[in-house]
């Protein structure tokens, strides 16, 4: 079951990233020393980019289900 491994750990960084944008735009109002703290465009991108990993991972979990599902039907 090493898919089911794999896409779990893909979609906990996933998630992380997303946290961590999330927080980041959070603070965008935020100025330091006349420069913003955020690029939110590079934050936008973070966010699709978690987003389909997240997606990605997903569909992953999905298949291997149907695969451990056609292999037990085939087994039993």
């Amino acid at each position: 079951m090493v898919e089911f491994t794999s896409a779990l750990e893909g979609l906990s960084r996933a998630e992380a990233q997303f946290n961590k944008t999330a927080q980041d735009i959070a603070r965008a109002p935020q100025v330091l020393n006349g420069q913003d703290t955020v690029d939110l465009s590079a934050a936008a991108v973070a966010l699709i980019q978690s987003r389909n990993n997240f997606d990605a991972n997903t569909k992953l979990i999905k298949v291997a289900d149907e695969m451990t599902r056609t292999l037990l039907e085939v087994i039993g």
